[in-house]
């Protein structure tokens, strides 16, 4: 059986959780993939638990670029696992420490340093959905159902995602998804901002690794200004960026950009 696109020819990063994968690449891209195809890439909390630590491994990788999201077996991630969830939602306080790690691990993944796509085949739903929406971009399948059903089972979605899902599609969006559960198609995602670029899943993987392997030419510097000035609240994105503008006075991107678009050539970042 042949590898998929975006794991071929990449060296695994030891994740100690069954269920999550990560690849690194020589080409500065590494792949992160909920792996449980029988459970349409369920989410336990043992993947909850070990996503912020992962997250800082490959965020450590010397030369690591860029980073895709993806599911096992043509599906990004059904969400949470709803057999587990209903024996954590037993016990009151059980439940408050569930929520507190899946909300670390959804932090951890909006502030990885280097930019992060999901890829999205099949259902992203759920908490799937919710880390989906972590990533900066999402590359969506036009057949891919994407949605957020806490509606559906009673649970009140915490703050921080219902924010976040709310800077991306806007408050009236974010009450639609979240009040109805209803899923949406990739073409209705791109029309809401839930998805940046939709294709045939055919097409999806080639199109996101060629994506970020672009990624890996530009500024990291610029990049990670953009990341840190976007993470928090306008009136404080001067002071974000700050740092990086005196950084940037000093460090050798601007110097080699101006030089590479002079002679004619690629910048070497």
């Amino acid at each position: 059986m042949d590898q998929p696109l975006l794991t071929r020819d990449r060296s695994p990063l030891p994740t100690h959780v069954d269920g999550l994968n990560a690849y690194t690449g020589e080409d500065g891209v590494a792949v992160l993939e909920f792996a449980r195809p029988h459970r349409r890439n369920a989410v336990t909390l043992a993947i909850w638990q070990a996503l912020p630590k992962v997250l800082l491994r490959l965020a450590e990788q010397p030369g690591l670029r860029a980073l895709l999201v993806t599911g096992a077996g043509g599906t990004f991630s059904a969400g949470a696992d709803i057999a587990e969830l209903s024996e954590i939602y037993a016990d009151p306080d059980r439940a408050d420490d569930y929520h507190a790690v899946n909300v670390a691990a959804e932090e951890a993944l909006a502030a990885f340093p280097h930019p992060t796509v999901a890829v999205v085949h099949g259902a992203c739903v759920g908490g799937g959905c919710q880390l989906a929406v972590a990533c900066d971009l999402r590359f969506v399948a036009e057949d891919a159902r994407l949605g957020i059903t806490p509606a559906k089972l009673g649970v009140v979605y915490p703050a921080v995602p219902t924010l976040r899902l709310a800077r991306l599609v806007g408050p009236s969006r974010a009450k639609y998804l979240l009040f109805s559960g209803e899923l949406v198609t990739g073409r209705e995602g791109a029309a809401t901002g839930l998805a940046d670029r939709v294709l045939p899943g055919a097409e999806l993987d080639a199109a996101a690794l060629e994506f970020a392997r672009l990624l890996t030419t530009r500024s990291p510097q610029t990049i990670g200004a953009v990341k840190a000035a976007l993470a928090v609240p306008p009136e404080r994105a001067a002071e974000a960026l700050r740092p990086w503008e005196r950084r940037s006075r000093e460090a050798p991107d601007v110097r080699e950009g101006l030089a590479a678009f002079l002679e004619g050539r690629p910048p070497r970042f």
